[in-house]
């Protein structure tokens, strides 16, 4: 009785305080009802510390000392105990003992400015509780103390460190508490400072140990310090420490083991959480233990390298065998404490070895006995159902014929039916529920006893005379002992046995000639073979003394009564032929499967007076046709016509369905999956399933199990449940869900087919685990949230609750780039049932999927649909490379790789270059900013010959990322080529042609020549002409490279597979300026002004001479002809077509500013305005001169282009037909030297070019002015000529009119209009 009484210690309780227990059991599936709770008490005990002790009313003499219950009373509280004494004086203590309700005293008699100590501790019956203490100065009041200071840290362990710090003020009161504050985890972890410990009643401390640390755990600590006014602020942190790794202090949880297969065992377990590591997180793994439960065998261990596995296959056990396994999580340290044990048995099995002592002993010539002993235990691999015989004829090609015993007590089994006088092979094997196990081996041989013989066979008459017949014949097919005599007899088929001849031949005969026989006469012989136990079975046969013998006809067409067909054979009839004078030995049957199927051989033996056979062998539910011949001793017939083609019945399915999976799918249902047997193994039309279940009990039975057998004349039963059977009647059917099942139970399922006929075999017995079944939904609603550059918040809800299947124990999440799945998929497991995780080191800018699935203590479940977030921008990885190309003495090319990780949208890149040593005591850094879309490549030009530079480039997003560096030295390299000779430069037109010599090819031979170049005034040379072929010593190029109007030096270079050599010395300066054509000459242009003003000094004086000739007539003629008072219009007319130069006025005393500027890369020129204050006209002299000039202008330009045309909108005046006066035009300006020399020679229509040229309007007939589509101009355009200096004649838009005599007075000239300029004519 006392042993069923169990005791268990629950430690951790409160004092003093009632607690309901209540027991309960449990097994791995889970926990059993609990019993009746029962009210226990812990015992009392001294109470602890009085709470928040503090003084007030301080005076010299007295002060009052308060405080409150303890928090830990741990028993019925009696009393107080105060006393005071001076600081370190105990001999002036003083106690006073008070009441529980007492909770303030007044302490009197003290003396002025002395410290006291005063203590106060609560009492209950077990004695005096923790003692509260402190100091004070009477007369002086306590103050709030300073915070401690110079915080260091030392002895740093798994689980503890050592402060070190400087007390603070301590507010004229000794401090009652050190406080420790702690902030744990890595920086930007955790901001929280935690209270991690408290030292009281040491006011005298310089240091203490911090207890209660976690192993491998980052912490910076502050300090605090307490008195009886209140708790100081915190000192300065310190710096931030690890402490050390340590061996993990939990096993693993929820350890379960569940049968795999017949050899391996399932093991799960929860990992450790990522606080329990103790140590570096890829140190950490766990290590199972395992053994088998009846002590034999060795104890084996696995290490298992992953610190989220949650499960593992022990694999190679003994089938049917109980183990006991344990799990621990081990670092890098140590390992942790063992779970607690639990046991597993491997799946039955069928036996691995046969009986042993098989023997066997022939009783008759068709039976024998057959005995042996049960399987050794190891062996059995589950519960012995019976045994098999499996017997066949030795050297026989036929399968193996079985003889059932069943039972796991049966011995020995009685053979029958077997062949006489046959050796067979003879094998015992044992089964289980699973299957057949292995046979007996070696096979035993015996044989059966003999017996008399059958008959002999073959016989044929190869010869047959009118008075002889030669007789051959074969062995019987079963002998049945050994032949010892042949007996052949013969006579007349008319006559009686009587008078037959008898002939004894010796054992090896085979023919026999019989001779005096009646010609043309019937005669019958019989052979019979004789054994030890006498004569056998006589073979007859019919021979005609005849030489006139023919091969048989045929027979008839079989035919086959429908009664007679079965679902493997049928009954075949037929009609022979005519034998041909020799009668028919045997018939050969041929059948042939339809529909494409070959003649084959069914039987070549049929007996010769056979007119029907049973055609076995065939398949069920099959057509067929079959054909018939007969065989005489001349040969053989034709075959007979074919059958009418028929199907055999259907039969019982062959095969069994093939149960692919068994996984549960609910707690209590599991799901099947199979695949239906061949169609021909289904021996008929498929009409549906049937599935038998039944429970297991693996375990073993704790106590025992009472079952009745219906059956009296039973010798055995099996112990197991019987099946139940559910028939699934849809043969289209490949899976179905099982249901109602219990909890926590493991079954077997067996699955069959059935059709019309039957049930067919069923399948091997599969076993699943019911009660856990992953979850088969996702968890819902998962959104993902980007908190930084390389962190994602992941958030879900868990799958309904009606598809959990269980608790879950935590969740898996899947992540991966967008662009690179199957590179980039990581998991993170949270082995918690949280609603997030924060997903930490990822990339910057980059989309994520995330799916998220949930997990029981069954497996996964379901991964939820992806969801799709991009992480925030980051500063980029380095450029992935850097390299160098065309590397002279004073430049390089650097080109290098976008960053392998953006991070976000590459704003651009900064290179930073410097020597590596000063350079003329100067370390010159140049940083260079190149935007985003531009090429990946710079060259470098300003750098020194023969100098080792550092070069530093790295990409930006919104911030700068590293930078990845390489060093490059100038040239030139060792083996590289010497200089060329000194350029010398030969110039054709707008060509260059540069000469040199060949100079020192170096270690290598040159291959190719490089110009560089560098304008005169800037010094930096620059690569020009590439790739000049190595047998080239010059080489010409247009001008049209270069920047017009720039000297150019240029050097060569010689570059061979060493790199590039040292340039030539430089070439003189040549500029880049083309030449310009004669007529662009200054002295050409010279003597065309000079050859023009002496043609305009002509001209004026002639019409000096002329108009002073007809002054005096002109003046007799005004008075009677007023026309003639002035120069008609037809006069000027004819005198501008006469080729005579037209005259244009040049006002000198214009107010006009001239400016040049340049606009745009252009020249232009200010054209002047007439100033209205500085033309003095009068209204008689625009009536005067209004026949004088004509209304035309001309337009000088050289790019059409840049013609600025302007709209005239001022007024025209007619001309007066009746002057008042005549007067000569030639008079007015010469009296007037303001406008001598101020006429300009010019061709009508052509307008010549000028270095800067203008536009003017045209102020013509109003009919012909042309309208301006832009806005007017106040400014010509002036430009100097790109390709050519030869002028280029335009036709004015508008000709002058012939015939209008309109006439613009310089006053009122139209925005766009020009005056004549001063000074622009050959006169200047």
């Amino acid at each position: 009785m006392l042993d069923s009484i169990h005791v268990g210690y629950v430690a951790g309780l409160k004092k003093f305080a009632e607690y309901f227990t209540s027991v309960l059991c449990f097994t791995t599936p889970g926990d059993g009802p609990r019993s009746p709770p029962q009210l226990v008490h812990t015992h009392e005990d001294v109470p602890g510390p009085v709470g928040h002790l503090s003084f007030s009313d301080i005076l010299d003499t007295s002060l009052k000392v308060s405080w409150q219950e303890p928090v830990e009373k741990n028993g019925i509280l009696t009393g107080y105990r105060i006393s005071w004494e001076e600081y370190n004086r105990t001999n002036t203590r003083v106690t006073h003992y008070l009441p529980n309700v007492t909770l303030e005293y007044r302490v009197t008699g003290l003396t002025a400015l002395t410290t006291y100590t005063i203590e106060v501790a609560a009492m209950t019956s077990k004695g005096q509780g923790q003692v509260s203490s402190s100091t004070i100065s009477s007369g002086v009041p306590p103050e709030l103390p300073g915070a401690p200071t110079n915080l260091g840290i030392s002895n740093i362990g798994p689980r503890s460190v050592t402060l070190q710090f400087r007390p603070g003020y301590d507010g004229k009161t000794s401090i009652s508490r050190w406080q420790v504050e702690a902030q744990v985890g890595q920086v930007g972890e955790s901001e929280e400072w935690v209270l991690v410990h408290q030292l009281a009643n040491e006011p005298d401390s310089r240091s203490m140990e911090v207890p209660g640390l976690n192993p491998y755990t980052y912490y910076s600590f502050r300090m605090r310090q307490v008195n009886i006014v209140g708790t100081s602020p915190p000192s300065l942190p310190s710096r931030r420490i690890q402490t050390l790794q340590a061996p993990p202090d939990v096993a693993p949880a929820n350890v379960t083991l569940r049968t795999a297969s017949e050899t391996s065992l399932w093991l799960r377990w929860m990992p450790l959480p990522d606080q329990e590591y103790n140590g570096s997180p890829e140190s950490v793994g766990y290590r199972v233990r395992y053994a088998r439960s009846d002590g034999r065998g060795r104890t084996a261990l696995h290490a298992i390298h992953d610190r989220v596995e949650r499960e593992f296959t022990i694999e190679d056990l003994e089938e049917w065998t109980e183990y006991q396994v344990q799990v621990q999580a081990f670092n890098a340290i140590g390992a942790g404490p063992w779970s607690r044990v639990v046991a597993g048995r491997t799946r039955e099995s069928v036996p691995s070895s046969g009986p042993a002592n098989v023997s066997a002993l022939a009783t008759t010539s068709s039976s024998m006995l057959v005995r042996w002993t049960e399987i050794p235990e190891a062996d059995r691999n589950g519960l012995i159902l019976g045994y098999k015989v499996m017997y066949k004829e030795k050297d026989s090609d036929l399968r193996a014929r079985f003889w059932l015993a069943e039972g796991n007590a049966s011995r020995s089994a009685q053979l029958a039916g077997l062949g006489k006088y046959v050796l067979y092979e003879i094998r015992v094997l044992a089964f289980t529920r699973i299957g057949d196990g292995v046979p007996s081996h070696p096979p035993i041989l015996e044989r059966t006893l003999d017996d008399v013989p059958g008959p002999p066979v073959g016989i044929l008459f190869p010869e047959v005379r009118t008075t002889s017949v030669r007789l051959i014949w074969q062995p019987p097919a079963a002998p049945n002992g050994i032949i010892l005599a042949y007996q052949i007899t013969h006579r007349l088929n008319t006559t009686n046995a009587n008078t037959a001849t008898v002939e004894v031949l010796n054992p090896s005969a085979r023919q026999y000639t019989a001779t005096g026989l009646r010609p043309e006469s019937t005669y019958l012989f019989r052979i019979t073979a004789q054994t030890r136990k006498g004569w056998g079975e006589a073979a007859e046969a019919l021979v005609v003394t005849t030489e006139k013998r023919d091969r048989p006809q045929p027979p008839s067409k079989p035919a086959v009564p429908q009664e007679e067909v079965k679902a493997r054979s049928v009954l075949l009839s037929w009609e022979p032929g005519s034998d041909g004078l020799s009668p028919v030995r045997y018939y050969t049957v041929q059948t042939r499967e339809l529909p494409a199927g070959e003649w084959s051989l069914h039987s070549a033996s049929v007996s010769h007076n056979a007119t029907s056979f049973v055609v076995d062998r065939l398949k069920p539910f099959t057509s067929y046709k079959f054909r018939v011949k007969a065989t005489n001793d001349i040969g053989d017939s034709a075959y007979s016509e074919e059958s009418e083609s028929l199907t055999t019945l259907q039969a019982a399915p062959e095969e069994a369905p093939t149960i692919l999976s068994v996984t549960p799918h609910t707690t209590t249902s599991v799901l099947l999956r199979w695949q239906p047997p061949a169609e021909d193994k289904i021996n008929g039309i498929l009409l549906g399933f049937r599935l038998r279940y039944r429970e297991l009990a693996y375990d073993g039975l704790r106590g025992f199990t009472l079952r009745s057998i219906g059956n009296p004349g039973a010798r055995w039963t099996e112990l197991t449940p019987v099946y139940t059977v559910r028939n699934l009647s849809d043969a289209s059917l490949t899976q179905y869900e099982l249901d109602n099942l219990s909890k926590h139970r493991r079954y077997e399922l067996r699955m069959s087919v059935y059709n019309a006929v039957g049930e067919g075999p069923p399948s091997a017995p599969q076993e699943v685990f019911v009660g856990e079944a992953v979850p088969t939904a996702a968890p819902q609603n998962v959104a993902v949230q980007a908190a930084t550059a390389t962190q994602l918040d992941v958030t879900w809800e868990p799958p309904p609750p009606e598809a959990q299947n269980g608790d879950i124990q935590g969740y898996k999440i899947y992540f991966w780039e967008a662009q690179r799945a199957n590179e980039t998929e990581r998991v993170k497991t949270l082995f918690l049932p949280e609603s997030g995780v924060k997903l930490k080191n990822l990339t910057g800018y980059t989309a994520y999927l995330v799916s998220v699935a949930a997990f029981n203590a069954a497996g996964d479940g379901p991964r939820s649909p992806p969801a799709k977030a991009r992480t925030q921008q980051a500063a980029p990885s380095a450029p992935s490379a850097i390299r160098f190309s065309e590397l002279t003495t004073t430049s390089v090319n650097v080109s290098w790789e976008p960053p392998l990780l953006p991070n976000g949208i590459l704003e651009g890149y900064r290179l930073v270059y410097e020597p590596c040593m000063p350079v003329d005591g100067v370390s010159k850094i140049v940083t260079v900013d190149v935007k985003g879309s531009s090429p990946l490549w710079m060259k470098v030009k300003d750098l020194a010959e023969g100098v080792t530079y550092r070069f530093r480039i790295r990409a930006k997003t919104f911030a700068y990322g590293p930078e990845i560096e390489a060093n490059i030295t100038t040239g030139p390299g060792e083996g590289a080529p010497g200089p060329p000779g000194e350029p010398f430069i030969s110039r054709y037109g707008s060509a260059i042609t540069i000469h040199w010599s060949s100079g020192d090819p170096g270690k290598g031979p040159i291959t190719r020549y490089v110009i560089e170049a560098r304008p005169s005034d800037e010094g930096l040379w620059d690569i020009l002409i590439k790739d000049i072929p190595k047998e080239v010593t010059s080489y010409t190029f247009s001008l049209d490279i270069l920047k017009q109007g720039v000297s150019y030096d240029f050097r060569v270079i010689a570059v061979n597979d060493y790199g590039y050599g040292t340039p030539s010395a430089p070439s003189p300066a040549v500029s880049a300026q083309k030449a310009n054509p004669f007529y662009e000459e200054w002295w050409f242009l010279v003597v065309i002004a000079l050859v023009g003003l002496i043609f305009i000094l002509l001209l004026v004086f002639v019409l000096i001479i002329r108009g002073q000739s007809k002054k005096y007539a002109k003046k007799s003629d005004s008075g009677s002809n007023p026309k003639s008072a002035a120069l008609s219009h037809g006069e000027m007319v004819s005198l501008d077509e006469g080729s005579f130069p037209a005259l244009e006025l040049n006002n000198r005393r214009l107010s006009v500013k001239n400016s040049f500027c340049r606009k745009n890369g252009i020249y232009t020129r200010s054209p002047p305005r007439p100033s209205p204050g500085s033309l003095h006209y009068s209204d008689e002299d625009v009536t005067k001169y209004n026949d004088l000039i004509p209304a035309e202008s001309s337009s000088l330009t050289e790019k059409p282009s840049e013609i600025s045309d302007s709209q005239g909108s001022d007024s025209e005046y007619e001309v007066d037909p009746n002057p008042q006066k005549a007067h000569s035009f030639v008079n007015h300006y010469i009296s007037d030297p303001t406008y001598y020399n101020s006429w300009r020679r010019q061709q009508k229509g052509i307008s010549r070019a000028q270095a800067y040229s203008y536009t003017e309007s045209d102020s013509g007939d109003p009919d012909h002015c042309p309208l301006s589509n832009s806005n007017s101009t106040q400014q010509g355009s002036l430009f100097r000529p790109k390709a050519s200096r030869t002028p280029t004649p335009q036709t004015p838009v508008n000709p002058p009119s012939q015939q209008s005599t309109l006439y613009r007075p310089p006053s009122s000239l139209a925005p766009g209009s020009r005056a004549p300029i001063a000074g622009f004519s050959s006169f200047v």
